[in-house]
């Protein structure tokens, strides 16, 4: 079956759905989502902790939540759609002298930016976060407005408000890759047969570098396995949904239903596809690190384990713009703060589409372009 539209977004996350809504709700014309699983939201999304912050090291990932979160909070009343939001903030513990200085540097940054973030002293954090252990900790800082939402609620929302501004989505459906012609795009072929488009915004999150290839485009990301735990009702279970980040070894827990969701990146993490659930690393280094940071996680049961990927870039910040094929727009990178920042993201994209460059904000500094040039800029708060 052949077809065409104006704008083709493959993947359907997030950032996908809130590109397909904000596209159509812009008057890009045809815009059809292409996902390959049968509900959108399956894939790093859906496996996702999420949370939503300003606390970032660089300045152009604070700009972009500064921007993103209040799309994030005010979603339900701008949709008329429900979206689970608990805004209990996030709170970074500091163990290490040398986290401490560049914490209270990006501290500084943020309220310069207009952050309501806070240096807290260890028994400060113990207040806030009771039953977390005081052992070596230094510091940490926490800022109200940070929070946590329904990442499915979320993207089924804007998946929902694509089809009503007039998005068509399409489920089932695998990309096999981008057709161009010279340097432009010309079309992308699909299980379903080839749709003939001028413009292609690539939404695979992990999977991207794989669509990108298909139009002689790399992306430097790899896929990322992260494990999440979920666990039952425990004496002392956090009352609070404030997201708790141990700076120095990245474990963080929150509280999820009657007992928290619960994770951590691992030393020798390695890039693979693998969906998996590494029960060997849950057991001799996730739930070690568990007890000692949070001890009253000791007498919880796992209700739940599951893996999901990150898409990491060398500088961990995204890719966002067109490719070097006209045509492409690439939104991608991520390295775990997508959901977050999907909002924004596609509002951006749809800028960039229908009047030629980015306004709200400005992501010039997130071009594929700066890997060449060495015009790197590493945020070092990743979760």
């Amino acid at each position: 079956m052949s077809r065409t539209a104006d704008v083709v977004v493959v993947g359907g996350g997030a950032v996908g759905t809130s590109a397909a809504y904000h596209l159509a709700a812009a008057g890009a014309g045809r815009v059809i989502l292409v996902e390959r699983a049968d509900a959108v939201g399956t894939g790093s999304t859906g496996a996702c902790a999420g949370g939503f912050r300003h606390q970032f090291s660089s300045r152009i990932n604070i700009e972009l939540s500064l921007a993103s979160v209040p799309m994030i909070l005010g979603f339900e009343q701008e949709h008329g759609l429900p979206l689970d939001v608990a805004q209990d903030g996030y709170l970074f513990l500091i163990r290490e002298h040398a986290d401490l200085q560049e914490f209270r540097a990006a501290a500084a940054l943020q309220r310069s930016m207009g952050v309501d973030v806070r240096l807290l002293s260890a028994e400060e954090a113990a207040e806030l976060a009771p039953g977390i252990s005081q052992d070596g900790l230094i510091g940490a800082t926490f800022c109200p407005d940070d929070g946590i939402a329904d990442p499915s609620g979320l993207t089924q929302g804007y998946a929902t408000a694509a089809r009503r501004a007039g998005a068509e989505i399409q489920l089932g459906v695998d990309v096999l890759g981008i057709d161009t012609v010279g340097e432009t795009v010309t079309g992308v072929r699909t299980t379903d047969g080839v749709i003939g488009t001028r413009t292609v915004v690539n939404a695979a999150g992990p999977w991207a570098g794989v669509l990108a290839a298909t139009a002689g485009v790399t992306l430097p990301l790899e896929p990322i396995p992260r494990m999440v735990v979920t666990t039952g009702s425990f004496p002392g279970v956090p009352q609070r949904r404030t997201l708790v980040i141990d700076a120095a070894t990245s474990y963080y827990f929150h509280r999820e239903g009657d007992g928290v969701l619960t994770g951590m990146g691992g030393r020798n993490e390695k890039a693979s596809f693998d969906l998996s659930v590494d029960r060997r690393f849950i057991e001799d280094e996730l739930l070690p690190t568990a007890v000692r940071i949070f001890p009253p996680i000791e007498h919880a049961g796992i209700m739940s384990m599951w893996a999901g990927l990150y898409e990491m870039t060398p500088d961990r910040h995204a890719i966002l713009g067109e490719a070097p094929v006209s045509g492409l727009y690439l939104s991608n990178g991520f390295s775990g703060h997508g959901f977050q920042h999907a909002p924004i993201v596609g509002k951006l994209l749809a800028e960039m589409i229908v009047e030629g460059r980015a306004r709200t904000v400005d992501v010039s500094s997130l071009g594929l372009d700066r890997f060449t040039s060495g015009e790197l800029v590493t945020e070092g708060h990743v979760v």
